[in-house]
């Protein structure tokens, strides 16, 4: 057992764990912070994302020793005075999400990407957002939801010709 010690969307906390242990699992199992999914277990989905120091992290291969220290967000940290993140409310207007179990490691690595590049190309954000998976194929809308939270133009739809098929 070992004292680790983080801050947690704005809270100090000190933890008596196996440092082993994943990161993931301390933050569901201890502190309750559910919106820490489990997807795969080996850090392939990423559905388990946080931002760790402002970076995003797969806690669920993560060890929590490597979180002592650090300031750890969760989706359920990512809104402040009770406004919703803009990453969150464009997932929200452009519906970027469907079963919404991959969505809360979708916005966590979005709000990390704008960070880093406040108008991204289309090109960054699928770099930026590669390697965290929507089993329901929901990148379209993924995609959209960036551009939007960036402040970036809407892209047509395709074959928004306003053409009618009779």
């Amino acid at each position: 057992m070992a004292v680790v010690r983080f801050t947690v969307n704005g809270k100090a906390h000190s933890l008596n764990v196996e440092a082993e242990r994943p990161l993931r699992e301390v933050l569901r199992e201890e502190l309750g912070l559910t919106g820490v999914k489990y997807g795969c277990g080996e850090g392939r989905c990423r559905a388990c994302t946080v931002l760790l120091d402002g970076k995003p992290a797969i806690s669920c291969i993560l060890p929590v020793r490597a979180a002592d220290g650090k300031t750890i967000v969760t989706i359920e940290g990512l809104a402040r005075n009770g406004r919703l993140h803009p990453v969150q409310q464009a997932f929200l207007d452009e519906d970027a999400m469907q079963c919404g179990y991959c969505t809360a490691g979708m916005i966590l690595t979005a709000a990390a990407l704008l960070e880093r590049t406040p108008k991204p190309t289309d090109a960054q954000i699928i770099e930026g957002m590669n390697g965290n998976l929507c089993r329901c194929c929901g990148y379209p809308r993924i995609i959209a939801a960036v551009r939007r939270a960036a402040g970036l133009p809407a892209k047509p739809t395709e074959g928004a010709s306003g053409a009618q098929n009779d």
